[in-house]
């Protein structure tokens, strides 16, 4: 089947959402469909090579990628307006699309389209173009990235009359199938042969940054990784361990995706945060329906897992593949490092069955899932 995908993600960046795009991609190609990616141009920049693309996110098959012109001014309308008669003039059978704006205007193409959604539609035109979107004519289907998006959507609009699939995010299990033991992997990467604990992902508010800062301080004889983070971040975050004299962190900054696998082997257990509140960039609460990619590649990647106890992750992890926290819990955080720090048999217990949890969870078969029926 020809696919033409829409995504107003810049290409390359280091943003989750540009990983993302990357990853449905691929795996739409590698099921043996004809892929085509349109995203947008930023002014004066050059398309990267296809070593550079495949370096950056970690990828083991490449797809034609097209960047498109579009002005600031326009909201991304006038790209969407030109990847859409691209799409067309592709002879896509399907348009698998980020943006509603392109989702709207492929239906008004008489294109089927498939839509992916992290959130609810936000901002003054959003819930519009969504609303059209449901009631436009023509083949189409939601891909919702948790149940609990779903629900928050069904909640606010009717979708009885449209095809919803639930679509997390997902793991390349290759990826992380010849991973060393933490004590390896921290000697190849010059790391302090310690027990590490470790977090990747950006460093903004809600990714519960101020926790990694007091676990740091009551576990001064352990090391902890922060692999991630704008250089702003950074920098940031640097200056405050540093005004709080410690020295049992290191921050990595941006690391490449196809590098991120060995820097999670260097730990013994992998936290994930999350506050009850996580600010998207269109508003919005992401705490309550994201699907965090982090998530899936801490699975596979056979190391412990601590996540906050958020409803949304109770989707994928529970008691017998992490250890659940409140989050904003200090106290409880801190029992349960001491309690996994103590007791290797239940980190790999842990660690063990969260790896078969995820086999379910690859790009491929959520790909599958998505396109299913659709020829």
């Amino acid at each position: 089947m020809k696919i033409t995908c829409i995504a107003a993600s810049e290409i390359p960046s280091a943003t989750a959402n540009s990983i993302q795009v990357m990853k449905a991609c691929q795996a739409l190609a590698q099921l043996g469909h004809e892929v085509h990616l349109l995203v947008p141009r930023r002014a004066g920049s050059q398309p990267p090579t296809p070593e550079a693309l495949k370096t950056h996110y970690g990828l083991a098959d490449l797809f034609p990628i097209e960047w498109m012109p579009a002005h600031p001014r326009w909201k991304r309308y006038d790209f969407c307006w030109r990847a859409v008669r691209r799409a067309k003039a592709l002879g896509a059978g399907l348009v698998y699309v980020w943006p509603l704006q392109a989702a709207d205007l492929a239906l008004l193409a008489g294109l089927g389209v498939i839509l992916e959604m992290h959130g609810p539609p936000e901002g003054g035109l959003g819930p519009w173009l969504f609303r059209i979107f449901l009631g436009l004519p023509g083949r189409k289907r939601i891909l919702p990235i948790t149940q609990a998006l779903k629900q928050l959507l069904a909640a606010r609009y009717s979708l009885s009359h449209v095809e919803t699939v639930i679509s997390p995010n997902a793991i390349d299990l290759e990826r992380y199938a010849s991973l060393p033991p933490p004590s390896e992997a921290r000697s190849e990467l010059g790391l302090p042969e310690q027990f590490t604990v470790g977090y990747t992902g950006h460093l903004y508010p809600g990714r519960g940054m101020n926790m990694l800062v007091a676990l740091a301080q009551r576990f001064s004889h352990l090391h902890f990784l922060w692999v991630g983070g704008n250089p702003n971040d950074v920098n940031h975050w640097k200056e405050r361990l540093a005004s709080e004299k410690l020295n049992n962190v290191t921050l990595t900054g941006f690391i490449e995706n196809h590098r991120l696998p060995i820097y999670q082997a260097a730990a013994d257990v992998l936290l994930m945060p999350y506050e009850r509140t996580i600010a998207g960039s269109s508003g919005g609460n992401s705490a309550l329906y994201a699907s965090p990619m982090k998530m899936f590649d801490y699975m596979a990647c056979r190391r412990a897992i601590i996540s906050s106890d958020l409803p949304v992750i109770g989707e994928v992890l529970n008691e017998t593949n992490a250890v659940l926290c409140p989050p904003e819990d200090p106290e409880a955080w801190a029992a349960a490092l001491q309690a996994l720090y103590q007791d290797q048999p239940r980190r790999l217990h842990l660690a063990q069955q969260a790896l078969q949890d995820v086999k379910r969870f690859t790009w491929q078969a959520r790909a599958a899932r998505a396109i299913e029926g659709w020829q």
